[in-house]
């Protein structure tokens, strides 16, 4: 219930517009490397691309231990798991993949925070993908868990309908660029770098709604255009908690050394870190912008009523005079009854002189703040 006195809500947005502020965290008390599983979660599918310098190929996968002849394969493979409906064959992917409990715990029970964690011949990256929606309006957020081994790369996504993957998949089996030249740790970069990359187009999006939040806050400023930055900035606030963490974890993976990364892909990683520095920056900008559209939007609202007030101080002020002129020759004195009751009323040009006088005063008073600027102000104020 709101205080007395609090200034009224904004309006809720929509369900589909919430985005997720808090991590996962048990109950006080679980067991560690407790799962999670959602009742609306999809079933995981199992996309196995395994490749070579010479050949590419892609399969399905119906049962996680089909993936158990590429642990140790000369090749690269790429085991990519889509959905967290199945605790069972996510427990079975955990014995394949001799996945730590606690590994297992970070990737299921989302969301959890963007981090690097090193294990016996492991590296556990945890990441943040955004994409845009197809309506073109927000963003889809969604946990990303890459596991590297010597020779295979595990990922796991929550939602099967989005991710940025596309182009690298394409670059594998179309043999472009020199990603089937480089091993396991070259395609985690590859990825990686896809999701970042991902956020500059959701970014794109955001500095264009803040243009033209901009003109609508200068030029027709209402509750509505209240409740678009206070949107705005929530939505902003979510994508810097993506992208700070991850900028964190890619760090770390270029400084803290492990035989899993070689020495040339730390380079390639540098890259990736100065892509999410660009981003956070980009980020950190517009929600500038959208803290100073509030500001601007007092300013408006206040200079529109300011307008209002001196165009109603304007009118009253000519119309004072007037209404006491016409106040004081409404009053009923028997001019009969004394030389001194209102003998203009008697006056064969009584009527026409009362009109004189008060055109003349108004017209006076109109000229005046003419020559003050008054009447500028609104026609400028008219025209914007």
């Amino acid at each position: 219930m709101p205080r007395p006195g609090a200034p009224p809500a904004l309006a809720a947005p929509e369900e589909d517009e919430l985005y997720e502020f808090d991590y996962f965290y048990h109950e006080p008390g679980a067991v560690p490397g407790t799962l999670r599983i959602d009742a609306d979660a999809l079933p995981p599918t199992i996309v196995l691309i395994d490749y070579c310098e010479t050949k590419a190929s892609r399969s399905t996968i119906h049962e996680p231990e089909e993936c158990i002849p590429y642990l140790d394969s000369a090749s690269v493979s790429w085991v990519d798991v889509k959905g967290l409906g199945s605790e069972e064959t996510l427990q079975r992917l955990g014995r394949v993949f001799s996945l730590h409990p606690l590994v297992l715990e970070d990737v299921v029970n989302v969301p959890q925070r963007p981090k690097v964690e090193e294990y016996q011949n492991q590296i556990l990256l945890i990441a943040r993908m955004v994409t845009l929606k197809p309506s073109g309006e927000g963003f889809c957020s969604e946990q990303v868990s890459l596991i590297l081994g010597p020779h295979y790369l595990l990922t796991v996504q929550e939602e099967p309908e989005y991710d940025a993957f596309d182009p690298v998949r394409e670059r594998i089996r179309t043999n472009k660029g020199t990603i089937r030249t480089h091993q396991v740790d070259y395609l985690a970069y590859a990825l990686l770098d896809s999701i970042i990359d991902g956020f500059f187009p959701v970014l794109e999006v955001y500095g264009e709604q803040l243009e033209a939040l901009e003109d609508e806050v200068v030029m027709n400023p209402s509750r509505k255009t209240l409740e678009k930055i206070y949107q705005m900035r929530r939505e902003l606030l979510s994508l810097r908690r993506a992208i700070w963490p991850q900028r964190d974890a890619i760090n770390s993976l270029i400084r803290d050394e492990n035989p899993l990364i070689s020495a040339e892909v730390r380079v390639y990683l540098r890259d990736c870190y100065d892509h999410a520095i660009q981003v956070l920056d980009m980020v950190e900008t517009y929600r500038e912008l959208a803290s100073s559209l509030m500001d601007v939007y007092l300013s408006s609202v206040g200079n529109k009523m300011n307008e209002i007030m001196k165009l109603l101080t304007v009118i009253s002020t000519i119309f004072i005079p007037l209404t006491f002129i016409a106040g004081v020759y409404g009053m009923n004195f028997n001019p009969d009854a004394s030389p001194l009751n209102m003998p203009e009323l008697n006056w064969y040009w009584g009527y026409p002189v009362c009109w004189t006088l008060m055109l003349t005063l108004a017209s006076s008073l109109v000229g005046f703040f003419w020559r003050r600027g008054w009447f500028e102000n609104f026609s400028a104020s008219k025209n914007d």
